[in-house]
């Protein structure tokens, strides 16, 4: 099939980037906004929760390399999809768990893949499919955040390294850096 994107939320987009940036296949992950009702937010708006958006990842992908129902195993797997509108300490909705489907096929998938994670949690999974509309590029210095900004970041140290730690002992095949 070739190039293809795929847009999901799971949470701070600095953990799934962070998590993305390391699969192969995947050629490019770009942290951003997505399913709220304001023109062009910015970071301040979204995590007031005043957007309507969710803190997304679009990622670009080859699906001859991996198939886009292995990024949502993935998906399923890097984040907690029974908690509604939030992770962990980050609440709100613009943490919430969606996938955001670039075609008709994408959503049949996501339906798919909703159906096996539920069977892997005992509470019932709250993911939405939600459509896809206007995508706005996060602000330059959320983009690669983890990796310029990781080692300093508090947040970071506490939330993002421990979930990159634990995805790349469950996924050391799916590794870019195996």
């Amino acid at each position: 099939m070739g190039t293809e994107q795929a847009t999901l939320a799971g949470g701070c987009f600095w953990c799934t980037e962070a998590v993305y940036s390391d699969v192969i296949g995947i050629s490019h992950v770009e942290s951003g906004y997505t399913g709220g009702e304001v023109t062009d937010p910015d970071y301040r708006s979204v995590c007031a929760g005043n957007t309507g958006h969710a803190e997304a990842v679009r990622l670009t992908f080859d699906s001859d390399v991996i198939a886009f129902d292995d990024l949502l195993d993935i998906f399923f797997n890097i984040h907690d999809p029974t908690q509604l509108n939030r992770q962990g300490n980050d609440v709100g909705t613009q943490y919430r768990s969606a996938i955001f489907p670039h075609s008709e096929e994408q959503k049949a998938a996501a339906e798919a893949a909703i159906e096996r994670a539920s069977a892997d949690w005992d509470d019932p999974v709250v993911t939405t499919i939600e459509p896809l509309e206007q995508w706005y590029k996060a602000e330059d210095y959320h983009q690669d955040y983890f990796e310029r900004e990781g080692s300093r970041n508090p947040y970071c140290m506490a939330v993002v390294a421990p979930k990159l730690q634990k995805f790349r002992r469950s996924y050391q095949g799916r590794l870019k850096k195996a």
